[in-house]
């Protein structure tokens, strides 16, 4: 199996500045809140051009479907928020939740199965 990559997009609630949005993702890092078990790699991201230009995305690379799997479920059958990581529960409630215009667990995502060949 490939790795599974998930791209997570971002939208901040009105008042919210790119800067302080920008030092939240630093606090979370330095917090150590995406040490997850099979996730290795992750990078944010600022639109510079096109249709999300000034938008903020996520791109979560994780070393296998299995792994992805273990800590969302599997696609047709996806694991509650309240089943999350303890650490992503914190990424998501009291990071991203204030500084989001919708509930983190309902932004524009799409997880990706990367294609051997």
């Amino acid at each position: 199996m490939g790795r599974v990559v998930s791209v997570h997009e971002y939208e901040l609630r009105p008042g919210v500045e790119p800067a302080d949005f920008e030092r939240a993702l630093g606090d979370a890092e330095r917090r150590g809140l995406f040490d997850l078990p099979g996730l290795s790699e992750h990078h944010f991201l600022r639109g510079l051009k096109g249709a999300r230009r000034g938008g903020y995305a996520a791109v979560w690379i994780f070393e296998s479907r299995e792994a992805w799997e273990k800590l969302w479920g599997p696609p047709g059958a996806p694991l509650p928020p309240s089943h999350y990581p303890p650490k992503w529960q914190v990424w998501e409630n009291e990071i991203l939740a204030p500084m989001l215009s919708q509930d983190p667990d309902t932004i524009r995502f799409t997880s990706y199965e990367e294609v051997r060949h």
